[in-house]
């Protein structure tokens, strides 16, 4: 048998396989099925820098002291938010510093107060994320705003008041993906 001979089927098969497969690929494999507006509206919980997609709700930097005590926080972040296994939420010291790598937290390097609410809200507590209601997350963004100075002990987080947060690092802020800002 001559080497085409052997070559042929082979090629005939493969030819056979892939016309199949792009015929079967142009029709598509059908999983599933379209998903409403409804139905997505839980999953979309994006939070932009500019509020949008903020929730009703509103909390204090008190209760937000009272939710980071009953949800047991300090056992990652420490008293006050100073420091623990989870790391610490405020502090961090200047950015431009050359004599150590700088140290960045929310205080320091976060450009949106809604971005706090946007982590807490998907991430916390570590072992039941997504358990906070939208007032604790209000409150415990707020609670960590105060802890850094950014707002005081009496101002009131929610849809209105949160985008308006002026973060210490807005405009020293770089992103690494600058077409997605």
């Amino acid at each position: 048998m001559s080497t085409l001979e052997k070559v042929l089927p082979v090629k005939f098969c493969i030819a056979v396989v892939l016309g199949f497969g792009a015929a079967n690929a142009a029709d598509g494999p059908h999983f599933g099925q379209p998903i409403s507006s409804a139905e997505l509206a839980p999953w979309d919980i994006s939070i932009g820098p500019d509020g949008v997609g903020l929730p009703p709700g509103s909390g204090t930097p008190a209760q937000g002291a009272a939710v980071y005590a009953d949800h047991g926080c300090s056992a990652c972040h420490g008293d006050n938010g100073t420091g623990g296994l989870g790391g610490p939420l405020v502090g961090g010291g200047p950015l431009n510093t050359t004599d150590r790598a700088p140290v960045k937290l929310i205080g320091n390097y976060w450009p949106y107060a809604t971005t706090i609410f946007d982590f807490v809200r998907r991430a916390m507590p570590w072992q039941q994320p997504k358990t906070l209601t939208d007032n604790e997350v209000y409150a415990l963004t707020a609670y960590v705003l105060a802890l850094n100075k950014i707002i005081g002990e009496n101002d009131v987080m929610n849809a209105e008041t949160l985008p308006k947060v002026r973060m210490p690092n807005r405009d020293g802020f770089v992103s690494r993906y600058p077409d997605k800002h």
